[in-house]
């Protein structure tokens, strides 16, 4: 399994989320104790669909992410670079148009979405900053990014608190709840690897994208950024 402070070969990713994805949204939360659901809300609040808006939910998973942007009645395509998770979602939720597709070379023409939403992925790509040029690249102009991602909680005692959870509580309690607990090591090692809130305004705008800001979320623990094509 690649470690998160090496490269991150996309094999290696791919595989450790096939590896989870049967109990992958379960897990979540889990370890979230419940606040996934909050972030998924705050997200769709953020991209603000409309009816006939077209969303492109990337690292989407299983869905789970991407089914209150269709009940939203918005136009929304999950892609996600693993089939293991893409195969878990379709089952569960048939009606969605899910699409196999890596972030840094997404299989979708110029200007087709209005917005792009990327929730607990970026990390996870071999190189976030081509990634976001590729959300842009597909965004039509005036178009909205959204990224909800871990971050650096903003009361020192608290991120010192978190770092230990991350460390060692997550892995341990990943072992009961999870269909590979291995892959738990790497997510919390890419938290801590992960640039705080004002280094990823600073990557997203350094990908092109206009005017990038955040909003913290459950004490900066996970950061909600915002930019414009």
């Amino acid at each position: 399994m690649a470690r998160a402070e090496l490269d991150k070969q996309p094999t290696d990713v791919r595989r450790m989320f096939d590896a989870v994805a049967k109990r992958y949204d379960v897990t979540n939360d889990v370890l979230s104790l419940g606040q996934d659901r909050r972030w998924r809300h705050d997200v769709i609040e953020a991209v603000d669909p409309s009816p006939g808006d077209v969303v492109l939910d990337l690292a989407a998973g299983t869905g789970t992410s991407s089914q209150p942007f269709a009940d939203r009645g918005a136009t929304v395509v999950p892609c996600d670079f693993s089939l293991g998770m893409l195969q878990v979602g379709k089952r569960a939720r048939p009606g969605l148009p899910f699409t196999a597709g890596d972030a840094t070379l997404l299989p979708f023409a110029d200007d087709t979405f209005d917005a792009v939403t990327i929730s607990f992925g970026l990390r996870n790509i071999v190189d976030p900053e081509r990634g976001l040029r590729e959300m842009l690249r597909v965004t039509r102009p005036g178009g909205r990014l959204v990224v909800c991602e871990f971050s650096s909680p903003t009361w020192t005692p608290f991120r010192t608190v978190y770092m230990e959870y991350l460390m060692k509580a997550l892995p341990a309690i990943s072992r009961a709840v999870s269909s590979s607990p291995d892959a738990y090591v790497y997510l919390a090692e890419s938290i801590r690897a992960w640039p705080d809130q004002q280094g990823l305004a600073a990557l997203i705008a350094s990908a092109g994208w206009t005017e990038p800001q955040w909003r913290n979320l459950s004490g900066g623990v996970v950061a909600l950024h915002r930019a414009t094509a």
